[in-house]
């Protein structure tokens, strides 16, 4: 399950996404308004927390443009602001909740999971993603090639989302690995490289063609056999 978090205080963003990642999420983040619209154009998410108090545009006008384009994510608006009049704002922008800051995490976590039951209750076309004979169910965490699963570790699984999410279109490694490893990830360089090269392996261990592909001078994008 894919969620976006739309956040402008480093601390607290890099708080929920550990959080989130250590609950089996996998997690973008965005830290103003605008990156928000962006991520969520170029990004199928199942769920997205807003802050409402944000640069460039406030949570109140992100939630009401992402509504305007008809996208119906769940959205739980994350507030300091605790008044009736900013909840009623946020609700009548069409957010389907409302917490106010400081929260404990497990009342996070329960919101989380109301909010997904209401539109979840089976996999759909949306959480089953394919490409050729590859499925990955992101609800369970289960992938399967052909008739046979494929065991991944939490960050395999992220990445092999993450690909499939944007299928036939190229990632930079820059792109990947801050959307998998988060943008103040300080570790190998080329971390990116040898989970890719992780994947393939179990991808293709029987000599199934290959569904990962090396962009020259970009990255790599997930596309049917070339």
């Amino acid at each position: 399950m894919r969620i976006l978090i739309v956040e402008d205080e480093a601390r607290i963003a890099r708080f929920l996404k550990k959080g989130l990642e250590e609950e089996s999420y996998a997690v973008d983040v965005a830290t103003d308004g605008p990156a928000a619209l962006d991520w969520v154009a170029g990004a199928s998410y199942d769920l997205i927390l807003l802050d409402v108090m944000l640069p460039g545009l406030n949570g109140f006008e992100v939630c009401r443009i992402l509504r305007q384009r008809g996208i119906t994510t769940p959205i739980l608006m994350l507030t300091a602001r605790d008044e009736v009049d900013d909840r009623v704002t946020g609700l009548d922008a069409g957010a389907d909740d409302y917490l106010p800051k400081p929260f404990a995490f497990k009342e996070l976590l329960a919101r989380l999971r109301a909010l997904t039951r209401r539109t979840t209750v089976a996999a759909t076309p949306e959480t089953v993603l394919k490409l050729a004979d590859l499925t990955l169910d992101t609800i369970t965490h289960r992938a399967r090639r052909g008739e046979r699963e494929i065991e991944l570790t939490a960050k395999e699984y992220a990445l092999l989302e993450y690909l499939l999410r944007h299928a036939h279109r190229p990632l930079s490694r820059t792109l990947i690995r801050e959307s998998i490893w988060g943008y103040d990830y300080y570790g190998a360089s080329n971390v990116v490289d040898v989970y890719v090269r992780h994947l393939r392996q179990k991808l293709e261990a029987h000599g199934e063609p290959p569904l990962i592909h090396t962009v020259r001078g970009v990255g790599y994008k997930a596309d049917e056999a070339e």
